[in-house]
């Protein structure tokens, strides 16, 4: 028995005899991942967890932490029912608990820790990846803050409220899951079928870092390919002075290559020479330094009439670029990024009349995989980055070049994990609504949500699209799933057309389409034998947002034996499942190469609890058919672009 299993055993039952009954335990099956049998208190989630905004120093507060479950009316606990591993969710195998969190409960987490000594004199940031949903948080018995949302980072400055040596952390959780109308994806209190166990609780990593009082908040850099530029704006913690200046620098191979110094909170443009253009065969990133610098007035200290007012200057181009100005002293705070010149949109293609996805203003088909990103062990969070990573790779392997996140967003490290490997991603919104604003694919109308409700949605749209915009393998934003908690969607299209135009959007994806002015693509499920033909589209691209579903369990990977496994078909062994596939995908290159069709979401990369229509068992130990047997199908997709 390795040392995990024998630690969430012990943790399991210290918790089942402080409290925990039997109708609280979370069923959580006999599979586990390998990589999930490797994880100990001291190795869980150590890589910095936001690499698009790195800094050099920081405190991982992920490890053993104190843990009770109690009524929502209940005030903080005096006693504790065990220890939970965090950034586990407190319903997976791999916290240690594995116990249900009920809209009425309240979920309670306490660990101490000591901020580091070289800190001194900065103000020191609490970070969270993800916690889902509602989280309060107190320092040393002061409340800090508080976040609704469960997938994406937030943070608090706690520099007022710390104190020498070990200081308190507390956070209380609640979370209503598939009882509330907040975005959940597919979590369910009652999982079965396509519907999943419940994830509560913190479930991405937990950090401290020093930064100063002003510091850099947000760097996005948009790639223009056309002009040979990247758009790069950077904002800052609060309010700047003429003094205050950013300093850009974008290499390539670690040789400078492009450099300016601009005012604090501006826009500017870098100029990137014979640019070298990402693609999933050449997934080519420059790095981008950001600096927070003091500037001297090169005007200080000159005679009056030598002088130039601060409103003059901006005739003369320097109120924003101060290009006589010089950086006194030390960068007072520096991140680390990257980005890349790549550049999607819709043009035409070899089928007239079609219009079709263009990657680099070439016709490229997207080849890729309905991915729900969930594990038997760590449930919404993988059993570690190793493991999250092995997704990609075998996806690559088998000859996609394109994954489908299915209403989640993934930890930060996936997504630089694409941009580095070479995978273009369809970022889901994920749904909610109550099961009555769930409407079907004959429905005429959208569902009707409240104003709050509204607000409720809009704002963690906003912030998936503001969280993850500055990674390049994201070319597609889908905004709803077949019409689950689908409202309004021309009008939500918009918005995330507004907030990031460098991308295309999928208004809805299967079902309801009502935004046809609005949607870059016409996106059909199909799940019949021999996918469908989507009817085509004089501006819009369109795209087989799901087919596939074959199913095959395998014997001994199967998350729940005594129960029937579901699939939307199934084969009998491999040798069947392989043909299934290629009388799938044969069709698809047909729609291809005939029918203008841009794109394709084989459901699904992995079995997941209930499904086993993956192409890999869910603890991945299994492929269902040779990677190198799925690219080979796969190829002509591609032949004549010269690729592959």
């Amino acid at each position: 028995m390795t040392m995990i299993v024998k630690l969430a055993g012990a943790l399991l039952g210290l918790a089942l005899a402080s409290g925990a009954v039997a109708q609280d335990a979370v069923y959580t099956g006999e599979v586990m991942t390998r990589w999930g049998r490797e994880v100990t208190p001291e190795n869980v989630w150590r890589s910095y967890p936001r690499p698009q905004m790195k800094r050099d120093k920081w405190l991982n507060l992920n490890g053993r932490w104190d843990y009770a479950i109690t009524r929502a009316a209940a005030p903080q606990p005096a006693q504790w029912d065990g220890r939970i591993l965090v950034p586990f969710p407190v319903e997976a195998k791999l916290s240690g608990v594995a116990r249900k969190v009920t809209p009425d409960d309240r979920l309670w987490y306490r660990r101490s820790f000591t901020v580091p000594a070289d800190w001194a004199g900065q103000n020191v940031k609490l970070n969270f990846g993800a916690v889902d949903y509602a989280a309060r948080v107190w320092v040393n018995g002061a409340m800090v803050g508080a976040h609704e949302g469960g997938f994406d980072a937030f943070g608090f400055d706690i520099t007022d409220y710390l104190r020498p040596g070990s200081n308190e952390l507390v956070i209380q959780v609640a979370d209503p899951t598939s009882a509330g109308s907040q975005p959940r994806g597919k979590q369910s209190l009652d999982p079965s079928g396509i519907w999943y166990t419940a994830v509560s609780g913190i479930w991405q990593t937990v950090w401290l870092e020093p930064v100063p009082k002003l510091h850099i908040a947000d760097v996005r850099a948009t790639p223009d390919i056309d002009r040979g530029v990247v758009e790069v704006d950077v904002a800052l913690s609060g309010w700047a002075n003429d003094t205050d200046a950013v300093r850009l620098t974008a290499r390539s191979g670690g040789k400078a290559i492009a450099s300016t110094l601009i005012r604090a909170n501006r826009h500017t443009t870098l100029a990137i020479p014979n640019a070298h253009l990402w693609s999933p065969e050449d997934p080519f990133l420059y790095d981008l330094t950001a600096e927070l610098v003091t500037v001297r007035d090169p005007y200080a200290g000159k005679p009056e009439r030598d002088r130039v007012s601060y409103d003059a200057r901006f005739t003369k181009g320097e109120r924003d670029t101060y290009a006589a100005a010089r950086v006194a002293g030390a960068p007072r705070d520096r991140v680390e990024t990257y980005f890349a010149m790549r550049k999607i949109s819709v043009g035409p293609g070899r089928v007239a009349g079609q219009p079709v996805l263009l990657l680099n203003n070439k016709p490229y088909f997207q080849n890729g995989t309905l991915d729900q990103g969930w594990w038997p062990d760590g449930l919404y969070t993988p059993p570690s980055e190793e493991a999250m990573k092995s997704d990609l790779v075998f996806l690559k392997k088998a000859g996609f070049n394109m994954l489908r996140k299915h209403i989640k967003v993934e930890p930060a490290r996936y997504y630089y994990d694409a941009d580095h490997l070479g995978m273009l991603i369809w970022q889901d919104m994920p749904s909610g609504g109550g099961e009555d604003q769930f409407v079907t694919g004959t429905s005429q109308s959208q569902a009707v949500f409240s104003s709050d409700l509204m607000a409720v949605h809009q704002n963690e749209l906003a912030r998936m699209v503001g969280g993850l915009r500055a990674f390049p393998s994201i070319v597609m934003w889908v905004v709803n799933n077949e019409g689950w908690g689908q409202y309004d969607s021309a009008t939500l299209a918009r918005y995330v057309k507004g907030m990031d135009p460098s991308r295309l959007v999928n208004a809805d994806s299967g079902w309801l389409d009502v935004a046809p002015t609005v949607s870059d693509v016409f996106d059909i499920h199909t799940y019949e034998d021999v996918p469908r033909r989507p009817e085509r589209q004089s501006v819009r691209a369109i795209v087989l947002g799901e087919y596939g579903g074959i199913g095959l369990p395998v014997e001994g990977h199967i998350w729940r034996p005594s129960k029937r496994n579901w699939g939307y078909q199934t084969a009998k062994d491999e040798g069947d499942y392989l043909a299934r596939y290629r009388r799938k995908l044969e069709e698809v290159i047909r729609q291809a190469k005939d029918h203008g069709l841009s794109a394709s979401v084989y459901t699904q990369t992995t079995d997941v609890e209930d499904e086993v229509n993956g192409l890999l068992t869910y603890d991945r130990a299994v492929a269902k058919a040779p990677a190198e047997s799925l690219a080979r199908i796969a190829a002509p997709l591609w032949e004549s672009d010269g690729k592959r």
